[in-house]
């Protein structure tokens, strides 16, 4: 009895710690990834380096308090008479209030080009998220067309292993030639390499995938969203495409990419900024305008009787700088082209982001309609290898039809379901293309939240 409980407390117990880890489907990774990433946090330093500029900035607004002292010890003391002229030493201490600004208010601009900083360090996050999100889903699916690729190749084996005894009995028999089992034991071994390849190729994909999401590999998954029929994919489709314009779904998707990629904000507020850069430089053409409020105490000893032991006094300076060798012409003229580089750059972006919509919307329209050809032509391969394989068990078909046939099936079976799952990564492409990738990815996880 005591045995029978320690065998059941160790499986309670120790087995599931050694069993399979947790399977993740791609909500959990977008989650973790996001949580986890280098790149995201990196982004994310740049927002708070990007914040602490604005409070630089505000601090030249605010005028500069400054407590000062100092020490001073004489060589001699000089008397004339009974008048001391130099002391032994002098101790000195006051504060002093410095404000300086430029008459053409460029601390303002340099206040308003850092706000803008911030708004577009935000906007730059929002893109790594994007397209880090993208990175994983591509690293999900890669990993599930690994892992059905395998299956496909495991399901090889098992065919040509089972014709490759059928031949054997054959040969026996004298139905057949021995270059039948050759032929048959050449393609069963080529079928055996290529399921080693596709192990192979399973645990790449698992590393790779543990390493962009950041879990101690190798990791396991759930399948993201089962096989779809025509009605269900056209019903997403309509849920993606249907846009609120006169425009074709082509223009209409662009349009709506220009509104809400986070790439063309950045560069917009870039321009923006540009912009200010060049108000900010015109600035150096004004004088500067500087208060200055002393307080200052001085003691001497021994003490003089003609020295003043306290001070406060006031200051008001303008300084306009005449000439500084062409210094503020080259500047001017620099912050003018950077301004016209970030509309040259605005204009590009927008014609590569409209090329990458267009791409991404033609591919998901293909994706889902090969998906029912592909369907229709793998029934068909496994109908015709059935058909054959039993046309050979009763001499009616040679072992080339059925390599040929098996061939076919394992050729369909695998583009069916590459391209199942491009269907889904093209509709990921597409979201990211036009910008709503994170917003929707946001949106689930706000939905599966209890």
């Amino acid at each position: 009895m005591k045995k029978a409980i320690i065998i059941l407390l160790f499986s309670l117990t120790i087995v599931p710690c050694m069993g399979f880890g947790a399977e993740y489907s791609l909500e959990d990774l977008y989650r973790i990834a996001l949580e986890r990433s280098e790149t995201v946090k990196i982004s994310l330093e740049d927002l708070y380096i990007s914040e602490r500029q604005k409070d630089r900035a505000m601090a030249v607004l605010m005028p500069k308090l400054t407590a000062f002292g100092g020490h001073t010890r004489y060589s001699r003391e000089i008397h004339s008479n009974t008048t001391v002229l130099q002391p032994d030493y002098t101790n000195d201490w006051g504060v002093r209030l410095d404000q300086s600004v430029s008459l053409s208010g460029k601390e303002l601009t340099a206040f308003r080009i850092a706000k803008e900083g911030i708004e577009k360090s935000m906007h730059d996050l929002e893109a790594v998220r994007e397209d880090y999100l993208l990175t994983v889903a591509s690293s999900y699916y890669t990993l599930l067309k690994s892992r059905k690729a395998r299956d496909i190749a495991d399901a090889n084996v098992e065919r040509l292993t089972r014709h490759r005894n059928a031949s054997e009995i054959r040969l026996k028999v004298g139905e057949v030639t021995k270059t039948v089992l050759l032929r048959a034991e050449a393609e069963l071994a080529g079928a055996q390499s290529e399921l080693i390849r596709a192990d192979n190729g399973l645990r790449l994909a698992k590393a790779v995938l543990a390493r962009t999401v950041g879990i101690p590999g190798p990791v396991e998954i759930k399948e993201h969203q089962p096989d779809k029929d025509l009605v269900t994919r056209e019903q997403e489709l309509m849920d993606i495409l249907t846009v609120d314009c006169r425009l074709s779904t082509t223009e209409c998707l662009k349009q709506k990419a220009f509104s809400e990629r986070a790439e063309i904000k950045t560069v917009t507020i870039q321009k923006q900024i540009a912009e200010d850069e060049v108000k900010y430089t015109k600035g150096s053409y004004w004088p500067d305008l500087s208060v200055e409020g002393v307080y200052l105490r001085q003691e001497n000893t021994p003490s003089t009787a003609t020295g003043l032991n306290e001070r406060m006094y006031g200051a008001l300076k303008l300084n306009f700088p005449f000439f500084e060798g062409g210094l503020r012409v080259a500047e001017v003229g620099q912050a003018r082209a950077r301004a016209r580089q970030a509309d040259l750059g605005l204009t590009d972006l927008k014609n590569s982001v409209g090329v990458e919509v267009e791409d991404a919307y033609l591919n998901l329209l293909t994706m889902s309609s090969v998906i029912d050809k592909l369907q229709a032509e793998s029934e068909y391969a496994a109908d015709n290898y059935n058909s054959i394989t039993k046309q050979f068990q009763y001499g009616l078909a040679d072992s080339i039809d059925v390599i040929d046939a098996n061939t076919l099936l394992v050729t369909s079976e695998r583009e069916l379901a590459n391209a199942r799952y491009d269907y889904e990564l093209a509709i990921l492409k597409l979201k990211r293309a036009t910008g709503t990738l994170l917003r929707t990815v946001v949106a689930q996880q706000k939905e599966q939240t209890p």
